[in-house]
């Protein structure tokens, strides 16, 4: 068991039972909610189980995948909670991925003004950033995160067996966003990772510890994203407008193959801000080896571009950036034009 120190909480990573029974003793918590989806209640909530012994607790079950985070869905968590008289004095366990541990959390944070909660990530996306760093929310009028707050968990529990219950997709999305953590943050990491044939059957827990320290050590020197932390958002403000279209299409994109779209378009968005064609064409390929190429036409575009005018990163009327000067240094609050994004769309097309 490693335990990571943050500022007001810790991630444990490894079996986590000792240490789950010792918060639950040292809460005395009335109750437990604990927030699953169809797949971890089937395949994590029985070991889950077994750890929380005789203590009194409700499993309140959602449909998975990003379309079910939502208003909608938060207000069938929150009238669970109302029935089952919760409070204050409650916990709330957020037992899945991303889409659990944002809405869980947000669900947790604002119920009567808030219980605490642990996040306990079940994807590799989740384990390496959703729960790190104390970001909540929800998806709202087809924007990403629009609606939430921040807020940290009381704990983030990381237990890699849990990894061996994704499908190999599942696994594969996920290590987009070490990828992200590598190309924005560390040069050895990314001359590792590249060396990767196929994400699909690599053993991804030995590069966990390294990815969750780069995502800590960004959110530590700033946890309400004024400044450095936006670095973490590469491949993003593209990245996040493909995944909510897809989301109403036919081929709905997992968030980590979205995302390897975005850092392509916005790769190529870095050359003026001093990355090498070289680096360009050594990130497009790797990406576009690992996860392909999602189709679509020049006439979304203006779709995209009205997705990304919304996007939450933005404080004036520009689309907000971060870019890459070389792969393990980035650049934030980096601005791009409509033609130049519109360049990047076509390039990312082209491949």
């Amino acid at each position: 068991m490693n335990t990571i120190k943050l500022d007001d909480y810790q991630i444990h990573l490894g079996a986590f039972g000792e240490d789950l029974r010792e918060y639950l003793r040292k809460g005395n918590y009335n109750q437990v909610f604990i927030i699953v989806d169809e797949n971890t209640h089937a395949n994590c909530l029985p070991f889950l189980e077994k750890e929380i012994g005789l203590i009194d607790r409700t499993v309140i079950e959602i449909k998975s995948g990003e379309i079910n985070k939502s208003i909608t869905t938060c207000t069938q968590i929150w009238e669970q909670m109302m029935r089952k008289g919760g409070g204050r004095k409650d916990l709330t366990i957020n037992l899945g991925g991303g889409v659990i541990g944002d809405m869980g959390g947000f669900c947790a944070s604002t119920f009567k003004r808030g219980m605490n909660f642990l996040q306990m990530p079940t994807t590799l996306l989740s384990q390496v950033d959703a729960s790190v760093g104390g970001k909540l929310g929800i998806d709202f009028d087809e924007i990403k995160n629009s609606i939430g707050l921040f807020k940290n968990p009381l704990a983030v529990m990381i237990w890699p067996e849990f990894l061996k219950t994704l499908p190999a997709r599942e696994l594969r999305s996920g290590f987009a966003e070490m990828i992200k953590h590598s190309l924005i943050a560390s040069t050895e990491q990314w001359t590792e990772l590249r060396q990767i044939e196929n994400l699909e059957v690599t053993h991804a827990a030995k590069f966990l510890e390294k990815s969750i320290l780069i995502k800590k050590n960004i959110v530590e020197a700033d946890p309400f994203e004024s400044g450095l932390r936006k670095v973490l958002n590469f491949g993003h403000t593209i990245g996040h407008a493909l995944e909510s279209h897809a989301l109403k299409t036919d081929q709905p994109l997992l968030h980590g193959e979205a995302i390897a779209a975005g850092m392509i378009c916005e790769s190529y968005l870095s050359l003026k801000k001093g990355l090498s064609r070289a680096d360009l064409d050594q990130i497009t390929q790797f990406l576009i080896k690992q996860y392909g190429k999602f189709e679509f036409n020049s006439n979304i575009y203006p779709k995209l571009i009205n997705l990304m005018q919304q996007d939450k990163k933005n404080e004036t009327a520009a689309i907000n950036f971060t870019m890459l000067k070389s792969p393990g240094e980035a650049l934030f609050n980096q601005f791009a034009g409509e033609t130049e994004i519109i360049e990047s769309l076509d390039y990312y097309r082209q491949q």
